[in-house]
């Protein structure tokens, strides 16, 4: 792989990352210190990998790129032993900020106008701080309590150049690897850059914000702080407070003033809502973005990352949670082979037996232990070790269930995931349907009607003609017409072959009994011409059956 000097030092960075943590197997493979230059590791760094507490300070080092992955794989158990994601979890809490001098700087460049012009007040030290932001209370000159939340200086062109390395990585682990053809890392690693792009936008956070917001409106202890959108810019987003505290910082005292089953079921309804009716839906619910208020209600905040899912997609999602909800794995395999794409070497029976084997294992377990996100995470695993690539989605909701589970588990350890299901299933489907028989639905549907009844008239006249005028015909057109046709073609030759041997033999032996001059071996020369051209005719038959067929079996 070849890389201009400017991305050189950086490659070497990921490179030593990539050496230190990646599994052992993977990176004799693809020849990694040669690949990445590092050709004075030894191979102790494979061997003796580093803790789990390390990569999150290595990872936090390389910059908020490598930071949001690490906030990623935090919420992955498919893809982390445990000790690496509560390593990990970190990142999503506590990162280093940036000086309030840039802070400052950016918001003025953004907004136009001083600091103290917009704000009565602005708080210089952050109240959180992300990969890609940090957060300051403030409040707005009519005293409005709101929090900025400001991007970090220089974030997309580090990104950027952090993805041109990266992009070639993932390329040349695809190309070399069996792990990259099953887990198509430049995919996943396109998936993970636009996501990228778009919590980069604050605009579009706002944008997330409002719709999420319309959409949870009918769940009354659900909250979703309101922009402000005359002081939301591409880098900067102004919103309401929210008094509150993280689920994670409740004290045990205070969960016993909560009704904590009701807000956890209406949380878990509210996301089957997003993501089964709307389609949108926030896809990272992890126990730092979501508040318990001071009134009692939840507050879901960090709209950056949002999921979306086509109808299409949601009604197979619908269909995989009430089968693994029911314990019914088998069809739960089913239809994951259905959605999902084919690699070569997939073996659908062991895939539906290991899915069977899961979901039944989970069962056992009882309603409130079973996670609804680890059986779909679980399923994912299972089909790309068995040559499948699941649709994004799938794993996407996996993980955002899961991180519901979690935050379920903390107020509630008595929640049962599947059993909310099952009880919702006719809601959920009273509002798809709903949903499809929408005024724009139905103008769409009257529209479509209008011209099929237009041109029916027409149609009918001239297939009424052709049939009249013995002009019509029905075009059948296989993929697998050639592959027939010489199937029937070889079995026609031999049926014809067999036929032209049991004349001989048959002409032979009538020929026996006429008196002839010409004798071979003391009998009639001609039958017995007839009798070998028979027993060589059959002798090569049945050598070009077996040969055929033994060839045959190879191919497949």
């Amino acid at each position: 792989m070849k890389l201009s000097s400017i991305h050189l030092k950086r490659y070497r960075e990921i490179g030593r990352l990539f050496w230190k943590y990646g599994r052992s197997d993977v990176v004799q493979k693809m020849s990694a210190a040669q690949a990445f230059g590092l050709e004075e590791m030894s191979d102790d760094a494979v061997h003796d990998p580093a803790e789990p507490e390390q990569l999150a300070d290595d990872l936090e080092a390389m910059g908020p790129t490598f930071v949001k992955l690490g906030q990623v794989l935090a919420g992955r158990p498919d893809l982390l032993p445990p000790r690496y994601l509560k390593a990990l979890a970190r990142l999503q809490d506590s990162v280093k900020p940036f000086p309030f001098e840039e802070v400052e700087q950016i918001v003025m460049g953004e907004l136009g106008v001083r600091l103290s012009k917009a704000f009565s007040h602005f708080e210089e030290q952050p109240m959180a701080a992300a990969s890609l932001g940090q957060v300051h209370e403030a409040a707005l000159r009519d005293g409005r309590r709101v929090v900025v939340k400001v991007q970090r200086p220089e974030i997309r062109r580090q990104i950027a150049e952090d993805f041109e390395v990266l992009a070639q990585i993932a390329a040349f682990l695809d190309e070399h690897t069996e792990m990259g053809r099953r887990y198509r890392f430049a995919t996943v690693l396109e998936e993970f850059r636009q996501t990228l792009q778009q919590e980069l936008n604050y605009e579009r956070e706002a944008q997330n914000l409002i719709a999420v917001r319309e959409s949870l409106k009918e769940f009354p202890n659900i909250q979703v702080p309101a922009p402000v959108l005359d002081y939301c810019t591409r880098s900067v987003l102004t919103m309401d407070f929210v008094t509150g505290r993280k689920v994670t910082a409740l004290p045990p005292l205070a969960r016993l003033d909560l009704d904590a089953g009701a807000l956890v079921d209406e949380l878990f309804r509210a996301y089957l809502k997003q993501v089964l009716v709307d389609g949108l839906f926030h896809a990272d619910p992890h126990p730092g973005n979501v508040f318990i208020t001071d009134d009692g209600h939840l507050a879901l905040l960090d709209l950056g990352m949002v999921g979306h899912i086509a109808p299409g997609m949601q009604d197979n999602l619908l269909k995989l949670l009430l089968l693994l909800s029911e314990g019914k794995g088998e069809d739960a395999a089913d239809l994951v082979i259905q959605i999902s794409e084919r690699l070569e070497g997939f073996n659908p029976a062991e895939f539906r037996r290991r899915v069977g084997h899961l979901v039944a294992s989970r069962r056992d377990q009882g309603l409130t232990e079973m996670s609804v996100g680890q059986s779909l995470l679980d399923v994912s695993q299972d089909a790309r070790d068995n040559g499948l690539f699941v649709p994004s989605e799938l794993t996407l909701l996996g993980k955002t269930l899961l991180q519901l589970d979690e935050i379920g588990r903390i107020l509630y350890p008595e929640f049962a995931p599947t059993e909310c299901i099952r009880n919702n299933v006719t809601t959920l489907m009273a509002q798809r349907l709903k949903k499809d028989f929408s005024q724009a639905n139905l103008f769409s549907s009257a529209l479509e009607l209008r011209g099929f009844l237009g041109a029916l008239p027409s149609r009918l006249s001239q297939l009424l003609d052709l049939v009249s005028n013995s002009q019509l015909e029905v075009r059948v057109r296989s993929t697998d017409a050639k592959t027939v046709l010489d199937g029937m073609q070889k079995i026609a030759n031999r049926i014809t072959a067999g036929l032209v041997l049991a004349a001989l033999i048959i002409g032979a032996s009538l020929l026996m009994r006429i008196p002839t001059r010409f004798t071979l071996f003391g009998y009639p020369g001609l039958a017995i011409l007839c009798f070998l051209a028979a027993a060589g005719g059959g002798f090569w038959l049945v050598v070009s059956i077996f040969v055929g067929d033994y060839r045959a079996k190879h191919r497949r």
